[in-house]
């Protein structure tokens, strides 16, 4: 099972971490880094990425994995 990857504050650094993980893959300065860091998780383990804004609401999604173009439907 794939697991997703998440850009989450934390106090006041970034912290990348895939889903139901209790630590954190990397924890950086700026959430343009995590963002960097999660982007390459992602594609590694072809799952989607999820940005959190700094009260944790989701900001954008963008999935890595092997979608279909044209999506079906």
């Amino acid at each position: 099972m794939k697991k997703n990857v998440h850009v989450t504050p934390k106090g006041e650094n970034w912290q990348v971490k895939t889903a139901n993980s209790s630590k954190a893959y990397r924890i950086v300065d700026t959430q343009k880094k995590a963002i960097q860091i999660a982007k390459n998780v992602a594609t590694n383990n072809q799952s989607e990425l999820l940005i959190h804004r700094q009260n944790g609401q989701i900001r954008a999604k963008d999935s890595y994995g092997n979608d279909t173009f044209p999506p079906k439907g």
